[in-house]
């Protein structure tokens, strides 16, 4: 992902410097996410996507066709998003054409502080617990088994309003930072 970011970069004729002031995130960061020592955060690639636009969907892409892809335990690359939010192992590789994501929240957390959309399809499909779905105006309350599917366009987020932790799917086409 760092070499498709310094790509990307390099392309739009930016410096690191340039990129940090366009998005809000620190040369830092850029460089560390860049030369492979860090993980990009959701929130990271959502800023990259206010400076590089569809273009950012690059940074999913793998260099060969997928031909089959194993994911084990603790061989995931993981999301990292701030303390109460969130945790996603990424599932499938970067391929650029579906994510799918195992999502963990524990009571009272949620996936954003914010309802948030974006061009895709979106479903979610719970392992244990409820996950609740805001969806615009809409509260859906999603058990073990069941599945929400749903124009990820609209602004959206989950939450867990149990005193159990959550586990859910969460797929993704195409792929959105």
């Amino acid at each position: 992902m760092g070499d498709q970011l310094r790509t990307l970069r390099t392309e739009a004729g930016l410096s690191l410097r340039d990129l940090a002031a366009q998005t809000g995130l620190s040369a830092t960061l850029l460089s560390q996410v860049e030369r492979g020592v860090r993980e990009p955060s959701l929130k990271t690639l959502r800023a990259l996507s206010t400076a590089f636009g569809p273009s950012t969907a690059s940074l999913f892409h793998g260099n060969a066709p997928l031909t089959a892809h194993h994911s084990r335990p603790h061989e995931r690359s993981r999301l990292l998003m701030p303390k109460g939010l969130v945790q996603y192992e990424r599932l499938t590789p970067s391929n650029g054409q579906l994510e799918v994501l195992l999502g963990t929240l524990e009571p009272g957390q949620a996936s954003g502080d914010e309802p948030w959309g974006h061009t895709a399809v979106e479903c979610a499909y719970v392992i244990s617990g409820t996950l609740t779905v805001h969806l615009a105006d809409q509260r859906h309350e999603v058990h073990a088994g069941e599945a929400l599917t749903f124009d990820a366009a609209l602004p959206h987020r989950y939450t867990n309003d149990t005193s159990e932790p959550t586990s859910y799917l969460a797929s993704v086409t195409p792929p959105t930072p």
